[in-house]
């Protein structure tokens, strides 16, 4: 227990500087899965992100256009042997790769402590990817958005375990819009005519809650002059912070912090919405789902096991977890039929 198997997965519109990263973290894997701990094989992980990162991300901050409809080809990357005796974890992108997984190793570092079985993260660059993923059993669970949430009971028969609750120990969380900290940008009326930067088009803080907004407020897409899906929440405020768009839509969390870093502007919060869930694999064995969902509802971030996680705070569920009611998810239902997110 306790040793992570880093299994990425990437279709062929990544860049090239994160095939190095894959390929360094494969190498330090293999060293050390049978020398060091995990806390060890943890540290020269982030290491080696923090190294290449700065090497090779220098001019390459700036967001991808991805068109509304056009989707790139999955490359098909089963487990291998050494991976079919652990549960395989999934998780839509956030704040971006080197972020993510340094937040979700100690998270699965708990689980294998508390179930006694292991894990081994999966990462995808696409959220309709890590949907297809644990529909299709290439992963056994995955942390998912309610759009995403939606999508995999719909399409797949996936089952969700439970709910992230926020700080304030809520299963519900809103989205922000905002702008750069001089932008002239007032009111969500001020907005027809201007650019904007939604991230993922399958995100629910990213895309769905923000076009609903602009929606109430009177502008449909139409009245925007352009808009891009820059696939995260992280590209989307680089974005905007760099004046490429007038304004986006992300996760309060994340919009929160960088305006009290004076970096952005807040414009317009959002009502709640329901947060985050975790989600399995309809095949995956009962008593495997009963002990997982156990390990999550006794999770205390706040409490307890603070000190074990890593930047959980920055997460949609930084108060842990409750049990999970279909009746949270109709309105996001609603609105993925409203938006043609379910093909």
């Amino acid at each position: 227990m306790g040793h992570h198997n880093l299994i990425f997965i990437a279709d062929n519109k990544v860049e090239n500087y994160f095939g190095q990263i894959i390929n360094q973290v494969i190498i330090i894997k293999e060293v050390f899965m049978n020398i060091y701990s995990f806390r060890t094989l943890l540290f020269v992980i982030s290491f080696a992100f923090l190294f290449i990162f700065i090497h090779n991300c220098k001019d390459r901050e700036e967001p991808r256009k991805v068109s509304l409809y056009k989707r790139a080809k999955l490359t098909e990357n089963h487990a291998g042997p050494s991976d079919r005796g652990s549960l395989r974890f999934g998780f839509d992108l956030r704040l971006g790769p080197k972020e993510d997984v340094r937040i979700y190793l100690p998270f699965l570092n708990f689980l294998e402590q508390h179930t006694g079985r292991s894990f081994s993260l999966r990462f995808t660059e696409k959220y309709e990817d890590t949907v297809e993923n644990l529909g299709k059993g290439i992963t056994d669970f995955a942390a998912l958005g309610p759009v995403n949430c939606v999508i995999a009971k719909k399409k797949y028969g996936a089952g969700c375990l439970v709910m992230g609750l926020n700080s304030d120990r809520k299963p519900e969380y809103r989205a922000v819009i905002f702008t750069g900290k001089e932008s002239s940008i007032k009111t969500l009326r001020d907005l027809k005519g201007r650019t904007f930067a939604f991230g993922d088009r399958y995100s629910t803080q990213g895309h769905i809650i923000p076009r609903k907004m602009l929606e109430d407020a009177g502008i449909k897409l139409a009245d925007l002059k352009s808009y891009v899906f820059t696939g995260s929440h992280a590209n989307t405020a680089r974005a905007v912070i760099n004046g490429k768009y007038d304004a986006g839509g992300i996760q309060d969390n994340l919009a929160t912090r960088l305006e009290g870093e004076g970096k952005i502007r807040i414009i317009a919060l959002s009502r709640p919405y329901p947060s985050s869930l975790i989600c399995y694999n309809r095949e995956l064995d009962k008593e495997i789902v009963e002990k997982v969902k156990r390990a999550l509802l006794d999770l205390e971030p706040l409490g307890r096991h603070s000190s074990i996680l890593k930047d959980w705070d920055k997460t949609e569920m930084p108060g842990g977890f409750t049990e999970f009611s279909e009746s949270y998810l109709k309105e996001i239902e609603d609105l993925v039929v409203r938006y043609g997110l379910l093909k």
